[in-house]
């Protein structure tokens, strides 16, 4: 049996939106404000989800045998949500190729990380994704809650990380319960201690590769040495300083008894799925 405490009443639902094939307007290089450190942050992060996402999707996947019938309903359905993010930031990372950016370092990073997660045993890879389905969360939580993140940005671009932050949250425990059930003959400690190690291995992978992919595509458009660093530094830690903001949410993680809806932000689903409903997929059964 899962020991999940996902809320019983949520229901996760796959919106199917496409964001920036029609644009009025082409999206600008710096499409976030004209601020060139914001919109390097973001690009950097798009490239990462494409394959990122494939690997959620088979982590959780490779341990849905057993589950309950809510929890395998909600599996399915996060895969058909995380397909759907995929695909948009294919096609995201796109108009970043067409501003003349260079993404092949960055994606040859996210190659070596995965390669290296796929060596290790599948627990292991189901314990790196329910570590990095909290970063999303948290993250997607603080833009839907501080709309100053995305100010200036052109719609569709927005929209699109709007999107994808209300969905991230919405199945922000798929991968929490999933692991409760694959890990449910192991000891509270073993379950802590791979959790736990697991997400400080994953925190000090994570930012590094951001902030190094943050810097090169800063250099592509000339902003490189003190000032690059400063300006990165400036941005993640204190205006807008997402980082900072996430820091508590972080620290949770590390808490017994944290499940990722001990904190129920639904309400900043309510908030924004108004914006989506006429892109709501037909309702998901439970896998056979």
């Amino acid at each position: 049996m899962s020991n999940a405490k996902t809320p019983a009443d949520l229901t996760i639902t796959p919106r199917d939106r496409r964001f920036g094939r029609d644009a009025e307007q082409p999206q600008a290089r710096w499409w976030l404000g004209g601020d060139a450190v914001a919109t390097a942050f973001y690009n950097a992060l798009s490239v990462t989800f494409p394959k990122g996402e494939a690997f959620f999707i088979e982590s959780v996947k490779a341990f849905r045998e057993g589950v309950d019938a809510k929890l395998a309903r909600e599996i399915k359905a996060f895969t058909m949500q995380e397909v759907v993010h995929s695909r948009e930031h294919v096609a995201f990372n796109r108009r970043v190729l067409d501003h003349g950016y260079d993404i092949s370092r960055l994606d040859a990073r996210v190659d070596q990380v995965l390669a290296i997660a796929k060596a290790r045993p599948p627990i292991v890879q189901l314990a790196a994704t329910m570590a990095l389905e909290h970063y999303t969360a948290i993250l997607a939580a603080e833009l839907l809650r501080n709309p100053r993140h995305l100010d200036g940005a052109d719609t569709e671009s927005r929209e699109l990380w709007r999107w994808h932050a209300l969905e991230e949250i919405e199945h922000k425990g798929v991968a929490y319960d999933t692991w409760m059930h694959a890990t449910r003959n192991l000891g509270r400690w073993k379950r802590w201690k791979i959790k736990t190690l697991t997400m400080l291995l994953v925190s000090a992978n994570f930012w590094k590769h951001r902030i190094e992919g943050t810097l090169d595509l800063l250099a592509q458009d000339g902003i490189t040495g003190w000032r690059a660093r400063a300006g990165v530094a400036r941005y993640l830690l204190v205006s807008p300083g997402i980082v900072t903001r996430m820091v508590p949410e972080w620290l949770s993680y590390f808490m017994p008894g944290f499940h990722p809806w001990n904190h129920d932000d639904r309400a900043l689903i309510a908030r924004a799925e108004s914006d989506y409903a006429a892109a709501v997929m037909p309702p998901v059964a439970a896998a056979a």
